[in-house]
């Protein structure tokens, strides 16, 4: 795998890995899903995103067959988790932070983890500690390791079942850029040997450089499902501009054809746009006297995208411009 995820997955013949319809949970009143659809493709390494409160822990909790969906199915490889245990077999992975017993070693705590699940489980311990690079502090009491460490051993304890699907909740949370970067490296390897990844996080930029498709949600609905790349194509490029006379251009960029999210921020005007409305921009600010002094282009970058469809109103335009603002708390 390259620094840059692929645009796409590797076609597959059999049932998706992950097919969502209509999911729906309600704990009274609260409707905390509200009608989730999405499919995960088998080689996706797949990035679940939305700001607090959106419902992803929830709904990958239904995945799992930990909770019962209020409406809608949830099948993996073609099964419901909730009809058949067989469901879970090619699956594995943690719903927030993975607990072990603390005075015991990671070995020993992989020695029963495997024992739970039977079949030859036990006969990867070796692999799956050599695979998250802990197998030198296997002999090491859990209450001993780092934060990205009892990450990574709950990893093992996954890759225990062997799975081809493998669902993480937030993995990276809490993690030293150290940390996150061997989190990273050991999801590259994952998708390298061919498993399939599904990951919510609010580390956009990790989920950026990681995964090749997205699902957005937003007050439990999903409004955006699909590749990374799509995304940023249908947004368009953001520019920053000034000219001999802000003022002026900036009546002129309002009223372009073309020219989209016209606004001002840091003494600059910022835009979105393609290369031929910005060709016919160019063009209509020297017939308004209104020079370009600088007119930059900025990629834009999925934390932007996340933003406008998460904050605005859920139409992609580019997102916020570079050096504004933009925070993200970790969801639940």
């Amino acid at each position: 795998m390259t620094d840059a995820p692929p645009d796409a997955a590797p076609a597959s013949l059999g049932p998706a890995p992950v097919e969502v319809r209509g999911l729906v949970k309600r704990y009274g009143e609260l409707e905390a899903v509200a009608g989730v659809d999405l499919t995960v493709h088998a080689g996706d390494v797949y990035g679940y995103l939305g700001p607090n409160g959106a419902g992803k822990t929830t709904s990958l909790r239904m995945m799992l067959g930990l909770i019962r969906p209020t409406e809608g199915t949830v099948r993996l490889f073609g099964r419901d988790p909730l009809e058949s245990v067989q469901a879970l077999d090619d699956v594995a992975g943690f719903v927030e932070a993975p607990t072990f017993y603390p005075y015991l070693n990671g070995r020993r705590n992989l020695e029963l983890l495997g024992s739970f699940d039977g079949g030859d489980a036990r006969e990867r311990i070796e692999q799956a500690l050599e695979t998250v690079e802990l197998s030198d502090r296997a002999k090491d009491k859990v209450g001993g390791y780092s934060h990205g460490m009892r990450q990574r051993l709950g990893i093992a304890g996954a890759l225990l079942r062997n799975p081809k699907l493998l669902l993480l909740d937030e993995p990276a949370t809490g993690l030293d850029p150290a940390g996150m970067r061997d989190m990273r490296l050991l999801i590259r390897r994952l998708a390298e040997q061919g498993m399939t990844v599904m990951l919510s996080s609010h580390l956009l930029a990790e989920v950026e450089e990681l995964c090749n498709r997205v699902a957005i949600v937003r007050s439990g609905k999903i409004v955006y499902e699909g590749a990374i790349a799509d995304l940023k194509r249908s947004a368009g490029a953001t520019y920053w501009l000034t000219t001999t006379n802000d003022e002026r251009a900036l009546a002129v960029c309002r009223a372009q054809p073309g020219i989209e999210g016209v606004r001002t921020a840091h003494g600059r005007i910022a835009f979105t746009a393609d290369d031929a409305a910005v060709a016919e921009l160019s063009q209509a600010l020297i017939e308004a006297r209104a020079l370009i002094q600088m007119l930059t282009p900025q990629t834009v970058t999925l934390e932007d995208l996340f933003f406008s469809l998460t904050e605005g109103d859920g139409i992609v335009n580019g997102g916020r411009p570079a050096g504004e603002p933009a925070t993200l708390e970790a969801s639940r």
